[in-house]
């Protein structure tokens, strides 16, 4: 069951978000975009600075000294990013077909996105290993299910956290699922009108540790305390923002 005081955070949020001007908002979800980007893709080994990001995304000047695969990874991220907050928009429901096209924008001008690996792969440094591709299947199937079943059965933030975690434990695709997962992790907080959220990757240890416990024990509690703290730490900064806002106003 969610925290009376999380729900509480993001009821002011959404009751008050348009206490804010348009421009403040717009200057709040692209700080966070670019945030996002910068974390998600450096978390897999990426060599952009934050500013460096900030740069090729906001003021759309070429980063010299990187590799073109580099520059795609952030590139398509924010297109991956744009596409679920539009799919939010328009009231979709996180399926497959999201998802692989999610996989495709990530991917694009990399590799051929939105098909399943056909080969095993080895997490270096988990405890856990995926499955072989015949197993994967499988597991997809049941994860497809149960991501439809699960809507009704878990709240926002344990569903945010399964969906990422069992996707990102069965291994799909040949790259690109942790962008993947926490991508549709915030498709899931988002479409319950929760903000959403960016693992740092300064925090990968802790992050790394919580999946790894899920994937090998089934414990999902330490991941969804974590996605639960990052969602309060979010709604605290914007909520403050608000609130000084209300303040000038009396």
């Amino acid at each position: 069951m969610e925290r009376k005081e999380l729900l509480e955070k993001k009821d002011f949020y959404n009751k008050n978000k348009n206490r804010l001007t348009p421009e403040t908002l717009e200057k709040i979800s692209k700080a966070f975009d670019i945030d996002f980007t910068y974390n998600s893709t450096t978390i897999e080994g990426n060599t952009l600075t934050l500013i460096e990001t900030k740069t090729l995304l906001e003021d759309k000047i070429a980063i010299g000294g990187k590799k073109l695969r580099e520059i795609y990874e952030v590139l398509n991220h924010n297109k991956a990013f744009d596409y679920v907050k539009d799919c939010i928009e328009q009231k979709e429901e996180l399926d497959e077909d999201k998802i692989k096209d999610i996989h495709e924008l990530l991917t694009e001008n990399i590799m051929q996105g939105g098909i399943y690996r056909s080969t095993d792969v080895i997490i270096t440094g988990a405890k856990h290993t995926p499955p072989t591709p015949n197993e994967m299947y499988k597991q997809l199937r049941f994860f497809y299910t149960d991501l439809q079943e699960n809507k009704s059965k878990m709240n926002a933030i344990e569903l945010a956290a399964w969906t990422h975690a069992e996707f990102v434990k069965i291994h799909p695709f040949p790259d690109g699922n942790g962008r993947t997962s926490r991508l549709i992790m915030n498709f899931q907080l988002m479409k319950k009108s929760f903000l959403p959220i960016s693992i740092k990757a300064e925090d990968r240890l802790e992050y790394y540790n919580a999946l790894d416990i899920y994937a090998t024990t089934g414990d999902l509690k330490p991941f969804i305390c974590l996605i639960e703290n990052l969602e309060e730490n979010r709604l605290d900064e914007i909520n403050r923002i608000i609130k000084q806002q209300i303040e000038s106003e009396t």
